[in-house]
C-alpha cells in the first residue's frame, strides 16, 4: 500500500520537475518490484527503502535524482556507474529517464537488496 507521505513527496517533486518526478517514480517502482516485503518511508528528504534494514533510497536534487545504495561499497560495479568514496554508501546520479536503463539501475537495486 502506498505511503501517503511518499505520495506527497513525489507530488512535490512533480511540481518542481516532471522529468525528475518520472525518474524518481520509475526507480521507486523498480525497488518495490524486488520483493513484496520492501517497505518505504520518507526520511532524510527522500524515500528510504528497507527490508529489515535500509538498502537504498531515492533523493531528488536540483539537477538530478540520486539512487543511494546503503552498502554500495560492498557491491561490484561491472558497469562503472557507482559514485562516492565513503566507507559504506555509493550512489548513481540519474539526470534523464534513459539513465535508468543505460546505468543498469535495476541490476544495482537487486544487488543492494541481496546484500541487505
Amino acid at each position: 500500500m502506498p505511503c501517503e507521505r511518499v505520495e506527497t513527496l513525489l507530488e512535490d517533486i512533480r511540481q518542481l520537475s516532471e522529468e525528475r518526478y518520472a525518474i524518481a517514480h520509475t526507480v521507486r517502482e523498480l525497488v518495490m518490484s524486488v520483493d513484496p516485503g520492501v517497505s518505504e518511508e520518507v526520511k532524510y528528504g527522500g524515500i528510504l527503502f528497507s527490508v529489515g534494514s535500509p538498502f537504498c533510497g531515492v533523493f531528488s536534487y536540483a539537477q538530478h535524482v540520486s539512487l543511494e545504495l546503503s552498502e554500495g561499497a560492498r557491491l561490484t560495479d561491472p558497469f562503472g556507474v557507482l559514485e562516492g568514496g565513503g566507507k559504506h554508501r555509493r550512489h548513481i546520479k540519474l539526470r534523464a529517464a534513459t539513465d535508468i536503463t543505460d546505468k543498469h539501475v535495476f541490476e544495482y537495486i537487486s544487488a543492494a537488496y541481496a546484500v541487505a
